[in-house]
């Protein structure tokens, strides 16, 4: 029993991702999710109370994702931009459920799980920092935002108005900005 009701929440989940990146908080219909993951309304709200705490596990469950799949090393921060470049490029919902959360709830608290995320990179930043291994010019809070900033190049958030530029190029761009931020220190 407990089996399918871990199938049934990861149907929804699945369903309410495609959903939530498509249509944002808002346009997101919980009949179309759903629909789409083969179960009825009640069990939507059985699991996640309502849309808006479906979209916090939505997101939480995506910044938990990203955690794991792309670690911040202190001793090269400009390889992690890279490397969060490229997860935000193969996952582009990721972005856009960012994106739709930054728009529709800006004033919501932030998930617990992202919140400790962002407080455990910039934690990590400051005692490198503290232990000269990369500069303190700024603080690690602002420098892992910056970091991030960075990793969203080309993306939804971040667009470019010039030129075409090959998706190669554009990785050693935001690689490279990453170390000339650490250099000027």
């Amino acid at each position: 029993m407990a089996r399918n009701a871990e199938v049934t929440r990861r149907k929804i989940l699945d369903a309410a991702t495609e959903e939530f990146a498509r249509h944002g908080i808002a346009g997101a219909r919980v009949d179309r999710i759903t629909k789409a993951a083969g179960v009825n309304n009640a069990l939507l709200y059985r699991y996640f109370g309502s849309k808006l705490e479906l979209f916090d596990t939505v997101l939480s469950g995506l910044v938990a994702e990203v955690v794991d799949a792309v670690p911040l090393d202190v001793r090269d921060l400009p390889g992690y931009v890279g490397r969060l470049y490229d997860f935000y490029e193969e996952r582009p919902h990721v972005v856009r459920l960012t994106a739709w959360r930054l728009l529709e709830r800006p004033e919501h608290e932030i998930p617990k799980n992202v919140f400790a995320s962002h407080e455990a990179k910039a934690a990590l930043i400051a005692q490198a920092q503290r232990d000269g291994v990369i500069t303190s010019t700024l603080p690690a809070g602002e420098l892992r935002d910056l970091m991030i900033l960075l990793s969203l190049s080309q993306s939804m958030l971040a667009p470019t108005m010039g030129d075409e530029v090959s998706r190669e190029v554009r990785r050693a761009t935001v690689v490279a900005a990453a170390a000339a931020v650490l250099r000027s220190g």
